[in-house]
């Protein structure tokens, strides 16, 4: 049974690490999960930006006054159809017009945060961050949107005017063969410009002894919109963060408590241990 155990938690980790290893780097997001007022600024970029596509179902908009708004704030912020306080985060968009629309459902985003976590690895509020801020132009997708850590993704980038415009360059180290047949290295730099526009260079390398690699840049043309663009995302990624487990901080508080509790009991137990036995030692 033990051996069992100990191959299921290998196979776990060696799984966990192959995905960590295998997938685009993503960026720490920052954590803002007990600033109220960084998550009532999510909730609200969510409501407005993400709830026409993405449902949340498992989520109430009552529940949302655990944030420190009222149910006024509620109304007057955050419903903007005939939902009530105390409905589900539904929208009225089916999944078979979503199919036909957008080929594919848009997924429902109550616990895509807890969905996206790795065991040992990046959060999935880091997933998040790192998703939404990596959208370019691209005028071959049929969004006219791509995306460096979902490539293909069906979803455009719908924080485009919060973000400003941005360039995306890409470069590729690979081998290519000429008309004759001869392997060599070559360069390949792609440069996406603010409208999606490709422009391609490439070079060719010669005594290269290096390996295939592919990097990233973005440039962006006001960096100021861009960082309020980026605190933005942060307060957004961290309210999903939240809504896929509403209860975590009251939970965390009370695991401090256990610990505590259980670190004086182990105390108590040890010194009654050894005043028990103290006589037959």
């Amino acid at each position: 049974m033990i051996k069992k155990l100990l191959g299921a938690l290998a196979l776990s980790l060696t799984c966990t690490l192959a995905f960590a290893e295998g997938g685009a780097h993503l960026d720490r997001a920052p954590d803002r999960i007990t600033d109220l007022s960084a998550l009532q600024n999510g909730a609200k970029l969510f409501v407005n930006y993400c709830l026409n596509c993405h449902s949340a179902s498992s989520m109430r908009y009552n529940k949302l006054m655990d944030l420190g708004l009222t149910e006024d704030d509620i109304k007057k912020n955050l419903l903007f159809s005939r939902d009530k306080v105390g409905d589900l985060m539904t929208i009225s968009m089916t999944h078979e017009d979503a199919k036909k629309w957008f080929g594919a459902a848009p997924p429902d985003l109550s616990v895509i945060a807890r969905a996206k976590n790795s065991n040992f690895g990046p959060s999935g509020v880091d997933y998040i961050y790192t998703y939404l801020r990596s959208f370019y132009r691209d005028t071959t997708k049929k969004t006219g949107w791509d995306n460096t850590v979902f490539p293909s993704v069906a979803m455009p980038n719908v924080l485009w005017e919060m973000e400003g415009p941005r360039s995306y360059t890409r470069v590729q180290v690979h081998e290519v063969a000429d008309d004759k047949g001869a392997e060599h290295w070559e360069r390949t730099t792609t440069v996406y410009d603010d409208a999606g526009f490709a422009t391609v260079k490439n070079e060719k390398l010669a005594d290269y002894t290096g390996e295939a690699s592919e990097t990233g840049r973005f440039d962006s043309a006001d960096a100021k919109s861009f960082s309020r663009f980026e605190s933005n995302v942060a307060d957004l990624s961290n309210f999903l963060g939240w809504m896929a487990e509403p209860g975590q901080l009251a939970r965390k508080q009370i695991g401090v408590w256990v610990m505590l509790f259980l670190f004086l009991f182990m105390f108590v137990a040890i010194r009654m241990n050894h005043a028990y036995w103290k006589h037959v030692r």
